[in-house]
Formats: C-alpha cells, structure tokens, sequence
C-alpha cells in the first residue's frame, strides 16, 4: 500500500491507503472526496478531476502529457503544478504524494 493525502478546498486532509496501479482520481472518487467530479470517469476527456500537485512532490508526478495539457485548457486557476488526477497513477516512489483540490472544477 502506498500513502496519498488529498487536501480538499476547505483543508480537509483525506490520508488515504492505496494500491499502486490505481489513480489519484479513482481513489479520491472512492474516498468520497469533496471537488472532484470526475465526469469522463477517467478517460482525460474533461478537467473535472483537476489537482494541483504539492510543490515537494511536482519533479516526481512529471509533467502531463500532451492530451492532459490540452484537456487542462478547460480547468479552472491552471497553475504550472495543475495535472488531472485521472492521469497521476500510484507507484511506489509517489509514497506520500499530496494533492489539493481546486476551488472548483471546470
């Protein structure tokens, strides 16, 4: 099991156990987290799963990729930490990610 803290809008911290494989998005979405709505349900087809990932932890995530960029066109306050939740899969080097939440969702 690997370590995620999903930090909503208003600071509620969701430290969350999660298996390597699965996605920032399908966790946040099982753990009932509060502003991702993650409407395409993880197909990079919206930016309603968007997150701004911890500065600690940015070089680590990676940048998004092309698709991701383009879909990131539609979220809202893009940041240069910004990613969509749906294309941040769990390894275990990400061991302690940290996530938050934007104010709202495109």
């Amino acid at each position: 099991m690997t370590k995620l803290t999903i930090v909503a809008f208003d600071g509620t911290r969701f430290d969350l156990e999660v298996e390597p494989g699965s996605t920032v998005m399908e966790n946040a979405v099982r753990n009932s987290v509060p502003g991702i709505e993650a409407e395409c349900g993880g197909a990079c087809a919206c930016a309603t799963c968007h997150v701004y990932v911890d500065e600690a932890w940015t070089e680590k995530v990676g940048p998004p990729a092309p698709m991701e960029e383009d879909m990131l066109d539609f979220a809202f306050e893009v940041k240069p930490t910004s990613r969509l939740s749906c294309q941040i899969k769990i390894k275990p080097d990400l061991d302690g990610l940290v996530v938050n939440v934007p104010e709202r969702q495109a």
